[in-house]
Parts: structure tokens; C-alpha cells; sequence
């Protein structure tokens, strides 16, 4: 129950920050916007870190492939394509749209075991709920 919780909690504040981001660079810039973000996010991880008791950096040698130290470039690309979607098609939408590319790549990296994730077998009910969260998409999209 607790993930589903946080699973929530974080829905609502991807789209809080998205709203919130956008604004910001509605008033600098693209990239000042998000600089922003990544420098906020690195000023309230270090104060976590700083207070939860200071693990080592130098554990991130020890990561394995490497290619997964990449999150935080990712990240940077995220809050872009999050701030532009929000700008061009307003929250709601972008957010639908969001979370069905959420849901497919997820999707795709189970059933192929991409990127360290468990192989899981192929289920239709999975790929009728996909379907389903698209035509949701479709029907909240059409106007008469």
C-alpha cells in the first residue's frame, strides 16, 4: 500500500513541477529554467545526503554498466520535453501523453528485460490496459 502511495504522491508532483516549470521559463528561458531545476534538486539532495549519513561518492566507481550513471542527463532532457509539452498542449494533455509513454517504454523494458529490469512474459491484459489508457487519451482530447 505504501508504494502505491508514493507512486501517487509522485504523479502529483511531476505535474505540480511541470506546471511550475513552465512558468519559470515562460519568465527566463529554456535552458535558465532548467538549470534551475537540476541545481535545486542538486541543493536539496545534498542536504538529504548531508543528513542521512553521508554514504561515500566514490561508490558511484563501483556502478556497473556505466551507461547507468546517465539519470541526471536524462533527467535534464525530462524537464525540457516536460516543460514543452506543458506549453504546447496545457497540463492535462501533456501529462496523458506523458504517462502512456510512461506506461509503454516500462512495458517494452519488461517484456525484453532492457537495462537491468526483470523479463516478464507477455500479457494481453497489460496491452488492453495500454490501449485502453490511449483510447482515455483519445476521448479526452475530442472536441465536438
Amino acid at each position: 500500500m505504501a508504494g502505491v502511495i508514493i507512486a501517487l504522491i509522485s504523479g502529483a508532483l511531476m505535474s505540480i513541477q511541470g506546471v511550475l516549470n513552465t512558468e519559470v521559463t515562460k519568465n527566463t528561458s529554456m535552458w535558465v529554467s532548467n538549470s534551475w531545476v537540476q541545481f535545486s534538486a542538486l541543493a536539496v539532495c545534498l542536504a538529504a545526503w548531508a543528513v542521512n549519513g553521508r554514504p561515500s561518492f566514490s561508490d558511484l566507481l563501483k556502478v556497473e554498466p556505466r551507461y547507468m550513471l546517465l539519470g541526471g542527463v536524462i533527467g535534464a532532457f525530462i524537464t525540457l520535453t516536460v516543460i514543452q509539452s506543458m506549453d504546447s498542449l496545457g497540463p492535462a494533455r501533456a501529462v496523458m501523453l506523458i504517462v502512456i509513454s510512461q506506461l509503454a517504454v516500462a512495458y517494452v523494458m519488461e517484456l525484453f528485460g532492457l537495462l537491468g529490469v526483470e523479463r516478464q512474459a507477455f500479457q494481453w491484459r497489460k496491452l488492453v490496459g495500454m490501449l485502453v489508457a490511449i483510447a482515455g487519451v483519445v476521448l479526452f482530447k475530442w472536441e465536438k
